[in-house]
């Protein structure tokens, strides 16, 4: 652009700056208290709002604006409106008003609403979320909204996420008054989540149907070479990716959205792109743009991103590591130890309730991140398992296990790294290791929560998150409110809880299968493996009562998001069972049937010219392969049986047992042969790129 990025920097963002800019100081001023502290908004405002949004949009080329929402698809949606009005003399006006910005109306019955609306029952309302700034994206100003029935109830991930962020902000504050922080007004989450992903070449995806309808790949043998050389993660960026990653640089910028860390990641074809953290609702809604505006600067380069969690067998998934921590309005971060946290008596309390929290909810922390692609990942060597727990390393433990033992904490002397050449700089040593396969890990001042899948909303994951810290927090607080000696049960109730709840506490290896052993065993921890196993979990009656009592869920809400997760989970592996059916019957057996048929006619031409040839090679191979073809068609045949099966259920929760005790597996059957199948075929052949082509196409 020849220009800083600081010049730059969220110029398509009706942020903060634009405001003050663009509106007179009070209505800036009374917008600023909708935004920070709640209050209602008034009509006026919303106008004047409205018109100066509108200005700064088609300044900027805008001709259309859309309420941009979240709802249950998994990605976000928007209907365009133009800003034209009809004038006296014929031509146009551009109008917008606040009655437009404030309400919009989607309809409601064509999304995803587990039986809350019916198809006849169409109305539903969008509603304008003040917290995040409206932004232009091409030519549409785009302004994020909640989404709700006709009947009130949320059905989008932003109203909810909303609900949990304002539950954990009144408990806290609670807290926080308590130990005499008079000066905080409110309190709020910050996130900052990893993003992983895979660049593929465009001329490639589009010969692979099962990239294309379902974003993994379903067949595919081994290459020879993986990841086993370690040579990908943090290697130099190649040419093509690094041009990539510059023009998504760009375009995230102009939206305000702090991308700061960019990287190769484990796996052939992989990388990660990691932003600063920011508010909760706010980097939900940055984390959405920023998978959608991967996908379309990739395909401005010949390319295209992979956001599904297993889009590779045999190399790393892809997650998304959720960096969660609270923080006051007055910049204090909540999980900051500090120097002493020992006597930090304020950041143990805090750090109880998250560990109460985990302990508590810990399935309803697995629940937020199951899918059917996230199914595939967990547990895998590169992924947590699907057993949550907590590393909080060697200082924290310490302390909890003095205080809970009521034994003096030594403290924990600071190591200088010396690496043996002068000329290198010495260097504090962390008091604390990180721990990789820790599902929930303490990393210095946040909670690292890295279970989520590359694809999912991060809405899912925090709303959960929040709402159980907040239920924590509320016990606390009903209790230290009616104490009569303040430090003494203090101390009981963070020596309580470090006793109660040390069982989700693990610092050692989560791949290990001692580990989940233990953990099931005799920790009592849940290890749902799968999306079915867990979600229905979500109506058990603990998890109804703490979500309704903060009203971040109503029972029906909670009921319709159930049904709706198990209905994705079955409608994605259908649709991936009768790709693999389309695959097997139109691009595989008559791919291999023809290599079959030409080594026949070889043979038989050997064998005209030298008679006595034994043909050896061809006859081995034809055989061989002919075993496998007939096993490709037996097992295609057994796939498409059991998914017509399947049309006998009616109820949903069974639908999901039965893809999961059976689909899975003769999936997984039809796989294994056509792999070995590919193999044995001439590359010439084979209809579809292989693994080799995929994952080191891209120069």
């Amino acid at each position: 652009m020849g220009t800083s990025i600081s010049d730059y920097f969220g110029c398509l963002v009706f942020d903060d700056r634009v405001m003050k800019a663009s509106l007179s100081s009070d209505v800036y001023q009374s917008l600023r208290k909708t935004i920070d502290h709640g209050a209602k908004l008034d009509a006026g405002v919303a106008n004047a709002v409205a018109a100066a949004m509108k200005d700064w949009a088609v300044a900027h080329g805008a001709t259309h604006y859309t309420h941009w929402f979240q709802p249950l698809t998994g990605i976000t949606a928007e209907k365009h409106d133009s800003f034209i009005s009809p004038a006296p003399d014929g031509g146009v006006i551009m109008d917008f008003s606040g009655k437009e910005l404030i309400k919009g109306e989607p309809d409601a019955s064509s999304f995803p609403s587990g039986g809350l609306r019916a198809t006849f029952e169409a109305r539903g309302y969008t509603a304008w979320d003040p917290t995040s700034y409206a932004f232009i994206k091409g030519k549409t100003l785009c302004i994020p909204t909640a989404f709700c029935s006709y009947g009130g109830e949320a059905l989008d991930k932003k109203t909810p996420l909303l609900r949990s962020m304002e539950a954990l902000n009144r408990q806290a504050m609670r807290i926080l008054k308590l130990f005499g922080n008079e000066d905080v007004k409110c309190v709020r989450t910050s996130v900052g989540p990893e993003q992983e992903y895979f660049l593929v070449d465009k001329e490639m995806y589009d010969k692979r149907k099962d990239l294309i309808y379902t974003g993994r790949t379903l067949f595919g043998a081994k290459p020879p070479k993986g990841q086993e050389m370690d040579d990908h993660y943090f290697g130099v960026i190649k040419p093509r990716v690094a041009a990539f990653m510059a023009d998504l640089n760009e375009e995230l910028w102009k939206l305000g959205i702090l991308a700061k860390t960019e990287h190769n990641e484990v796996a052939p074809a992989q990388h990660e792109l990691a932003p600063i953290y920011t508010t909760t609702n706010i980097a939900t809604d940055h984390n959405q743009l920023t998978m959608e505006i991967m996908q379309k600067v990739a395909a401005k380069h010949g390319l295209v991103c992979l956001l599904h969690e297993k889009p590779f067998a045999g190399v790393n998934g892809s997650g998304k590591h959720n960096n969660w921590s609270i923080a006051t309005d007055t910049g204090v971060n909540l999980l900051s130890p500090g120097e002493t946290p020992y006597e930090n008596a304020q950041f143990l309390l805090f750090l109880c309730a998250v560990i109460k929290a985990v302990d508590d909810y810990q399935d309803l922390l697995r629940l937020s991140v199951a899918t059917a692609g996230n199914d595939h990942r967990l547990g895998a060597n590169e992924a947590p398992p699907a057993v949550v727990s907590i590393f909080l390393g060697d200082e924290l433990m310490g302390i909890l296990d003095a205080i809970e033992n009521d034994t003096p904490y030594a403290g924990t002397q600071k190591t200088t790294m010396k690496l043996g050449v002068d000329v290198l700089p010495r260097f504090a040593r962390d008091t604390t290791d990180r721990n990789r396969t820790s599902p929930f890990a303490f990393t210095g001042n946040k909670f690292e929560f890295r279970m989520l899948g590359s694809s999912n909303s991060i809405a899912c994951a925090n709303m959960m998150l929040n709402s159980a810290v907040a239920e924590s927090l509320k016990i606390y607080a009903d209790r230290l409110e009616g104490a009569e000696d303040f430090e003494t049960t203090l101390h009981e109730m963070i020596k309580k809880t470090i006793k109660d709840h040390k069982r989700i506490l693990f610092n050692g290896n989560g791949y290990d299968d001692a580990w989940i052993k233990e953990a099931t065993e005799k920790r009592g921890l849940c290890n749902y493996r799968t999306t079915p196993d867990c979600m229905p979990h979500l109506l058990d009656e603990k998890n109804v009562k703490m979500l309704t009592s903060h009203k971040v869920f109503s029972v029906a809400e909670l009921e319709s998001r159930c049904e709706i997760m198990l209905e994705n989970y079955c409608k994605t592996v259908r649709i991936e069972a009768t790709t693999m059916i389309d695959m097997a019957r139109k691009q595989i057996l008559p791919a291999v049937e023809s290599y079959v048929s030409d080594l026949a006619k070889a043979a038989a031409a050997k064998k005209a010219v030298a008679p006595t040839a034994a043909c050896a090679y061809e006859t081995g191979l034809i055989s061989k392969l002919s075993i496998l073809t007939d096993q490709i068609a037996e097992k295609t045949d057994e796939l498409e049986t059991a998914l017509l099966d399947l049309n006998g259920i009616t109820d949903t929760k069974e639908e999901s047992f039965a893809i999961r005790d059976t689909i899975l597996g003769k999936m997984a059957a039809l796989r294994a042969v056509a792999d070995e199948a590919e193999t044995q075929t001439a590359e010439k052949y084979w209809p579809f790129p292989t693994y080799g082509d995929l994952l080191f196409g891209v120069r």
